[in-house]
């Protein structure tokens, strides 16, 4: 099926892999080959794509690492008929984080912050799933297959906006919480909550209040601190524009 003209699939495929927390990984059997699924945490890479951490114990784990092509299924959970929200069935494989294991951790630990209670665990590992491909249903006539280009955030030109982040995330959290909120509540339509920032890339800024995540797309790309900067006390000053609106009406 083809999706319906005003329909933009990578667009909701992105924000699905942004502000996923849970999913079902799907692996294969060592020695036998049968399929095998589980309930899994994660988080996502700048690019989005998916973070896991996982035990070394776990049947999982052994599976990938016996042969590494997976399938993992991402769910928008809204309430009422399951079928009804929007979900991906992603395919890829899963590599065991090496020189981008720091990265990993932090963008995962940020997403996941309970976790520092056993990141350092011996038996847990840091994995990164690579995609080659998802297979998005949002509905009838929007039902679509996907290349890895077309949903994940190319970081081309953007190194210094990746050097830039871990700083940009802690500043954030640390001194403009009320922007977070602004954010989140007069551009994205949220309740008010205790909204922090996860992580940024080129596209946009995840937060994350609870187990509850979101995303604030860009207007235009960012590949620099600097242009970040610029972008975030615009959106800043979009969303108290807002806010002094509805507090005139």
């Amino acid at each position: 099926m083809q999706p319906t003209p005003d329909f933009d699939p990578g667009k909701l495929a992105r924000s699905l892999l942004r502000r996923s927390r849970q999913g079902a990984l799907a692996t294969l059997m060592a020695g036998s080959g049968d399929p095998y699924c589980s309930l899994v945490n994660l988080a996502s890479h700048p690019d989005g794509s998916p973070i896991l951490l996982i035990s070394g114990l776990a049947v999982h784990t052994r599976n990938i690492l016996a042969d590494s092509r997976v399938s993992l299924m991402l769910d928008e959970r809204v309430a009422g008929d399951p079928l009804e929200g929007a979900r991906i069935m992603l395919s890829g494989q899963a590599e065991q984080a090496a020189s981008d294991k720091e990265l990993l951790k932090r963008r995962y630990l940020n997403a996941h912050p309970s976790a520092e209670a056993f990141v350092s665990f011996k038996d847990f590992s840091f994995f990164r799933i690579r995609p080659t491909g998802t297979h998005l249903v949002a509905g009838f006539g929007r039902i679509v297959d996907l290349r890895p280009e077309q949903f994940l955030t190319d970081l081309a030109g953007a190194e210094d906006l990746l050097a830039a982040e871990k700083g940009a995330v802690e500043h954030m959290n640390a001194d403009h919480r009320d922007a977070m909120s602004l954010y989140a509540t007069k551009l994205l339509g949220a309740a008010e909550g205790d909204w922090r920032c996860t992580g940024c890339d080129p596209e946009g800024l995840d937060m994350q209040a609870g187990q509850t995540a979101l995303r604030l797309d860009f207007p235009e790309r960012v590949t620099n601190g600097t242009a970040l900067r610029k972008m975030l006390v615009r959106l800043a000053g979009e969303a108290r524009a807002k806010l002094d609106s509805s507090a005139t009406n």
